[in-house]
């Protein structure tokens, strides 16, 4: 759980086709002191148009939505905005849904009608550089990209970049790093875009894998 938040509140955008439930939601997020809503959508359609003019840094995404689904959706709007921080959620943990969702540049999901806090705590993780997940589920990704992409970029990275990716794969959040290098939020933020840009991934997920193919795990 985040101990910290930071000064001005997470900007989350909803995208999700229930009414009662993105108002439920969305009155939760204006209840809740560091983090807020910014913009509600009930397709996938008007999130592709209207996100990108005002970017949130979290969005969450049900993952079953009307016309487009949410995977094609999280997919789309990643190549548009590859910063945001995409959370789906979904009623049912279906293994190969959520996989294929995460593949397509989401970065955790979580389950609707979870309590309340389970919700608030997901979003801070995301935002912080967690992946909120279950772990059956993050082996799928570990295990999808470890077959299917090949991790020879992980060599040009620089010595900080590799020392901050090491930390990342050890599950450390972006504001542990920087205490625990010395660092700036910022910088650590910027070392974690410039790593993506090389790696030509979209997520942690994703860097964590390929850093995994190259320097498995002793047993």
């Amino acid at each position: 759980m985040i101990q910290e938040f930071q000064t001005t509140p997470i900007t989350v955008s909803i995208v999700e086709d229930d009414s009662s439930l993105c108002k439920g939601l969305a009155r939760l997020l204006g209840q809740t002191k560091d983090i807020s809503c910014l913009t509600c959508y009930s397709n996938a359609e008007d999130a592709l148009r209207g996100i990108p003019e005002t970017p949130p840094e979290v969005v969450l995404m049900d993952i079953s939505l009307p016309g487009m689904d949410g995977i094609e959706c999280a997919r789309k709007l990643k190549a548009l905005c590859p910063l945001i921080r995409i959370v789906m959620l979904t009623v049912y943990e279906n293994p190969e849904r959520i996989f294929k969702a995460l593949a397509a540049g989401a970065i955790g999901y979580v389950l609707k009608h979870r309590p309340s806090e389970e919700l608030l705590n997901a979003i801070r993780d995301a935002h912080y550089g967690g992946a909120p997940m279950s772990s059956h589920i993050a082996r799928k990704v570990v295990q999808f990209f470890q077959s299917n992409v090949p991790a020879d970029e992980a060599g040009e990275l620089s010595a900080r970049e590799r020392e901050v990716l090491e930390l990342l794969a050890n599950g450390y959040l972006v504001k542990e790093i920087a205490d625990k290098l010395g660092l700036g939020f910022g910088t650590v933020r910027t070392y974690i875009r410039r790593i993506y840009e090389k790696m030509h991934v979209h997520s942690r997920s994703q860097a964590v894998a390929k850093y995994l193919q190259r320097s498995p795990p002793s047993a």
